[in-house]
């Protein structure tokens, strides 16, 4: 199985065009998105790119494919605009034997987290790109496909046949791997 995760998009139209391009591209059977889609929220910069009615209309096109989770950005409008449920603050996906918790940040994290059930953990918010595996568990933050936090490049991840890894959107290239 493959799926693509990416998260914190933050209404930037060229992350929402990447997303699709690279939908189109490694034809994923789903689309993982973290949170933090249409609204760049107080604490950051409008992104440069920002355009939360095209990344509506972008993201539109492979709307069958998305499984999305709300972020700390999200509003109940953005459930009125966008053709995929965005207001859960959780969702569980069944990939190649695994279970994948998948939540925003901002309510679940890596130190505050449901106490089993699960063999991964997706999360996004912090705009860090993590992948590691502890306690048995592998904790993955795509990072930032917009705006990257402490230095970092905007990133997203790919899970293919169990193993994940973390991808550099400018460069293309793999950035970690699990």
């Amino acid at each position: 199985m493959k799926l693509l995760v990416f998260s914190d998009l933050h209404g930037a139209a060229d992350s929402a065009e990447f997303i699709v391009d690279e939908t189109e591209k490694e034809k994923p059977e789903k689309v993982l998105l973290l949170g933090d889609i249409l609204y760049h929220g107080p604490r950051n910069d409008v992104p440069p790119a920002y355009a939360p009615r095209k990344v509506v209309e972008q993201l539109s096109l492979i709307a069958d494919r998305i499984i999305c989770v709300r972020g700390n950005c999200e509003a109940e409008v953005d459930q009125m605009v966008l053709p995929f449920p965005c207001m859960s603050e959780e969702a569980v996906v069944f990939a190649d034997g695994a279970v994948i918790f998948m939540t925003h940040g901002h309510i679940w994290n890596e130190e505050k987290r449901p106490s089993s059930g699960y063999t991964h953990f997706f999360s996004g918010h912090t705009h860090i790109r993590v992948l590691k595996k502890k306690d048995g568990i592998v904790f993955l933050n795509p990072g930032s496909i917009t705006i990257p936090k402490m230095g970092q490049e905007r990133s997203y991840a790919i899970w293919q046949d169990g193993r994940i890894r973390t991808v550099s959107m400018e460069r293309g290239t793999t950035l970690e791997e699990i």
